[in-house]
């Protein structure tokens, strides 16, 4: 038999998190076509995966690379990392369906390249012809359609401006947005109440999708949040997911064994996970509010003062002789790192059977969290091979298996027959992230080769030109949309 390529010789680890067994692996047509003992079998290409792992492509279930994707089509801080489909659209902030040339309120300003799609099947039909080197999944996120015809944001929506809400979320699904993202920590959302996002979800109730909250409060109110995401998940009878579960605060260090006791509890009535950075820092829009509540903040950029970006809130505060919360305020509108988690409260959340990771990175920031370049490998590397948190298999399924399954991305996550060939080659006993505060834009090192349905990204270590990336739907959203993805390639 004749394929395309075939990996030979590796550690495969297939994303269920079952044990890793060695096997060859075989491709053909962008697809996994064979997996075994493949010694009399023969390729074009072939790879010699002896001593390393072979597992699914990566699927970072949290990112802001909606516009990234266009204006750096090589994704270098993903493909480097092993990923391959990344879920954009995320905390309430879509590119779509928007499109304006004045700066929208913060946080949509983190979209640099600006507004320009009026609806998804407009992004949709420009990552069809300028793709990257990573497959996409979208949200339509809360933040945008408020933006868009809320007049008062600072106030609920009026019964109008929720019925406009509600029609763009159904044309967004139908068009192929796999769920909507709501933000109401955030200003353009915080002064929607629960039933205004209930109403504007609406349409979810007959087409189903996903429903991923940055939820109102990480801190002192945090239990409330879950509980108020769960019931909106409930009313709409949607997969639901948490997003960056973390506890904000030195006062609530330590209460992720309860917020996980919780989430547990209501995931017995619905489906309900989360999705986790493997970082005590957090980053985000500047807000001097938050001054009080940690440490350290790392500014990552400023429009008043750029110079600011990467220095530390606590040093800038003492050169220019100010109290911190004033400088704060001085440097807005900006972003931030905030030292504001415990380290324990990470690994409970990492560990919980039903997190996902996610990146959360923020492209466009001049200074940013390392995550951006190193979460990925940091699981592996560092809280599974070296703190033992998990086995490795069940660090792969966390971002693999699990997350397709949780988004309903069809024929990947897993490594079988017939599923798409996203896949990661990577060196278990070296890989690690390199990314720091300090110096954050520094690729991870141990991974070794990446495809695309088939097609490499990364070759020997070294990034390569190929662009296969693909819009991918989810077959948890009941729509036509879907045809649309798999008519020329699979989904």
């Amino acid at each position: 038999m004749q394929y395309d390529l075939i990996i030979r010789h590796g550690d495969l680890i297939d994303g269920t998190g079952a044990p890793r067994r060695t096997a060859d692996i075989a491709i053909r047509h962008g697809e996994i076509a064979a997996i075994g003992d493949l010694g009399g079998a023969h390729a074009q290409t072939e790879i010699d995966a002896r001593g390393l792992a072979v597992a699914p492509g990566f699927i970072d279930t949290h990112t802001h690379d909606d516009w990234m994707v266009f204006q750096s089509p090589e994704m270098l801080s993903k493909v480097t990392q092993g990923v391959t489909t990344i879920i954009a659209g995320n905390c309430g902030i879509s590119l779509f369906p928007l499109v304006t040339d004045t700066i929208p309120p913060a946080p949509l300003d983190i979209m640099r390249g600006g507004y320009r799609f009026e609806s998804v099947q407009a992004y949709r039909e420009a990552f069809a012809e300028h793709p990257a080197a990573v497959n996409v999944a979208v949200l339509v996120g809360q933040s945008t359609l408020r933006a868009r015809h809320v007049k008062q944001l600072v106030a609920p929506a009026s019964a109008h401006e929720t019925e406009l809400m509600r029609r763009d979320v159904e044309t967004a699904l139908r068009e192929g947005a796999i769920g909507v993202s709501t933000g109401t920590f955030y200003p353009p959302s915080s002064a929607a109440p629960e039933d205004e996002i209930v109403r504007m979800c609406e349409p979810m109730r007959r087409l189903g999708g996903v429903l991923v909250s940055h939820m109102r409060d990480e801190s002192d109110r945090v239990r409330e949040s879950i509980d108020e995401t769960a019931r909106i998940g409930k009313a709409l009878g949607v997969s639901t997911v948490i997003s960056h579960h973390k506890l904000v605060g030195k006062q609530n260090h330590g209460r992720s064994r309860e917020t996980l006791a919780q989430i547990g509890e209501l995931a017995r009535t619905m489906p309900l996970c989360l999705d986790c950075y493997p970082y005590a820092a957090s980053s985000t829009m500047l807000r001097p509010e938050r001054v009080t509540q940690c440490d350290r903040i790392l500014i990552t950029w400023s429009a008043t003062h750029p110079e600011a970006a990467g220095r530390y809130l606590e040093d800038l505060a003492e050169e220019w002789g100010r109290p911190r919360r004033e400088v704060a305020q001085a440097l807005l509108p900006g972003g931030a790192v905030y030292f504001i988690m415990d380290e324990g409260d990470v690994r409970d959340i990492l560990a919980y059977p039903d997190t996902m990771v996610g990146s959360d990175g923020i492209p466009s920031d001049e200074t940013p969290h390392p995550r951006l370049w190193g979460t990925f490998p940091r699981v592996l590397g560092l809280y599974s091979r070296e703190l033992g948190l998990f086995p490795l298999e069940r660090a792969v399924h966390k971002m693999t298996g699990l997350a397709a399954q949780r988004f309903g991305l069809e024929r990947r996550g897993e490594l079988r027959i017939g599923h798409v060939a996203d896949i990661t080659v990577f060196d278990p006993a070296t890989i690690q992230d390199r990314a720091t505060f300090e110096d954050p834009r520094q690729p991870a090192v141990g991974v070794r080769h990446v495809l695309v349905a088939g097609v490499a990204t990364l070759c020997d270590g070294v990034p390569v030109s190929a662009r296969p990336g693909r819009f991918v739907t989810s077959t948890l959203v009941k729509t036509d949309a879907r045809a649309g993805a798999s008519a020329a390639a699979p989904a």
